[in-house]
């Protein structure tokens, strides 16, 4: 079966993994999912990415350890992670028109000529793209 839209069905495997509070969650990889990764690495909204081949058939396995807050409730780093630009509707942004999520408390990931980046260093670098979701 063809998945439409990978990038939909990796923010929903981290928003259902963080509810149901599981530390890790696996996936198929990709170069842009595992860029996705990495920027959620360095936002800290997880703890960790590995990629790996897969043991069933071609291609990689991104598996993503997630991160939590607190040592009660166990709170999930990410409250919220939503696709904004779809395949049946793009969403492209310039530099100056950069709209911030939660008033700069979260984070949109743009697909930009200088590859995947935060909506702080596109702002910074002066370049626009498409916004690929929102995270906060």
């Amino acid at each position: 079966m063809s998945m439409t839209d990978p990038i939909a069905d990796m923010l929903t495997r981290i928003r259902n993994a963080s509810r149901v509070r599981h530390s890790v969650v696996r996936m198929p990889g990709s170069k842009i999912k595992t860029e996705l990764a990495r920027i959620l690495k360095e936002e800290g909204y997880i703890d960790g990415f590995s990629v790996a081949p897969a043991v069933e058939g071609p291609g990689t396995v991104l598996e993503i350890q997630l991160r939590y807050v607190g040592s009660r409730n166990r709170d999930c780093a990410i409250n919220g992670i939503t696709r904004v630009s779809k395949p049946g509707l793009r969403v492209y942004t310039q530099a100056a028109s950069i709209q911030r999520v939660f008033g700069g408390m979260g984070v949109a990931v743009l697909s930009t000529s200088h590859g995947l980046m935060t909506d702080r260093d596109a702002r910074r670098a002066g370049v626009g793209g498409e916004v690929i979701c929102h995270v906060w």
